[in-house]
């Protein structure tokens, strides 16, 4: 089962309910942000609680709200210590009420005064009226709160709360959260240009069926999204596979054979500064295609299968002794891990050659991987295949480094 990789793990959000019909979608943006590894403090508005009830954050956050800028039962300034830990402050719904604001520097309120208090970004997930985001006022506000370094994610075009579709609708969660997961980031990627590969190939056999893998594609998607989030500019060529990257910044790139998917990779490799063959290519292809269906006679078939061709080591010849672009090969072995990574390193003329076991690795969320390279191999212990990215990524920069 597909699991939300934690990306957000040891960071601290503060959520700022505002007032309108949108609020009901900051209960759902709060469970992504649970499941990516965050802690979440809710601060609810008197009108978001109109909207929200209090006792709902507490039953999915485990974190009662906060609500009173007056509380007496707490012995401190609250606005300043909800701030103080915080890593990034997300107001959702952002109504334009709140937005003025902010932007005015009022603090009447525990929200406007936590908001005047912070000192760590602010992500703004606007929601209202066509007519209310579009006023001057609306605009101007906006336009203070951006050129003080505040982020904004959306809003978009789509059915308002009145039934009418315009500019105003407040961005779905998911994509609240990946403006998240973005800015707290590093961005020491922005510029790079990475391509990727993923997932199996499929060879034909006649026109229902195929040879191909258990490859997921999982492994390869998990380094596209993590490179987007630290500011790479990511293609993807990938064979058939059910899930796609979450940051829509990806650029796909769908194939089906090893033979299509060498085409696609060698009209983009000029352009790309990191290459990472991550799919589970196949071998071999059937040495004939039917036209029609093969329908089922004698109790045996056979099927004469010929060679593919091995995309990485085209690659590492056709790189030859340059530095550039980085290239990265994956390994998926039965036994001997390290020798046959080690091998392949060699002759393929890779940077390094990303290694698991099939048992370890296929169809899975985690992953055990053991990166081998020229100055020795790097065992990494089983993880979620996002850390795994994360990791490899690491070395990836540490590699650009260097040329």
């Amino acid at each position: 089962m597909s699991t939300t990789a934690r990306t957000l793990e040891g960071k601290h959000v503060l959520l700022i309910v505002g007032g309108g019909i949108a609020a009901f979608k900051s209960v759902t943006l709060a469970r992504e942000l649970l499941a990516r590894g965050a802690t979440v403090d809710t601060l609810m508005t008197d009108a978001g609680q109109r909207f929200v009830g209090a006792v709902t954050f507490a039953g999915i956050t485990g974190r009662a709200p906060l609500t009173d800028l007056w509380d007496a039962s707490f012995s401190g300034e609250l606005h300043v210590e909800l701030t103080d830990r915080a890593d990034l402050i997300v107001v959702c719904p952002a109504t334009a009420d709140l937005m003025a604001k902010a932007a005015a520097g009022l603090a009447n309120d525990l929200a406007t005064a936590a908001l005047l208090c912070a000192k760590s970004p602010v992500l703004w997930a606007p929601a209202m009226h066509t007519r209310m985001w579009d006023h001057p006022s609306t605009r101007s506000n906006i336009a203070a709160l951006r050129a003080r370094g505040d982020l904004m994610e959306g809003p978009v075009v789509g059915a308002l709360a009145n039934g009418a579709v315009g500019a105003g609708r407040m961005s779905e969660p998911t994509a609240i959260a990946l403006a998240v997961e973005r800015a707290l980031s590093p961005r020491d990627l922005l510029g790079v240009r990475l391509l990727v590969s993923a997932g199996p190939t499929h060879e034909a056999l006649d026109p229902v069926r195929f040879i191909g893998n258990r490859s997921s594609g999982k492994m390869g998607i998990a380094i596209a999204d993590a490179a987007a989030r630290r500011g790479a500019e990511v293609t993807l060529v990938h064979g058939p596979i059910a899930i796609r990257p979450a940051h829509s910044s990806v650029k796909l790139q769908p194939v089906r054979s090893a033979r299509e998917m060498q085409d696609a990779i060698t009209a983009l490799r000029d352009v790309h500064d990191v290459i990472v063959m991550a799919a589970a290519v196949a071998d071999y292809r059937p040495a004939e295609v039917a036209t029609q269906k093969i329908k089922k006679s004698g109790e045996t078939l056979s099927i004469e299968l010929v060679k593919n061709p091995d995309i990485l080591a085209g690659l590492g010849s056709w790189r030859g002794e340059a530095k550039r672009p980085v290239l990265v090969g994956f390994a998926v072995e039965t036994t001997d891990l390290v020798g046959y990574a080690r091998k392949k390193l060699e002759r393929k003329r890779c940077d390094c050659i990303v290694a698991n076991l099939a048992s370890d690795g296929f169809e899975g969320d985690d992953n055990v991987v053991t990166i081998v390279s020229a100055d020795g191999e790097d065992a990494l212990g089983r993880a979620p295949k996002s850390t795994v990215a994360g990791a490899l990524l690491d070395r990836i920069k540490a590699l650009l480094k260097t040329v």
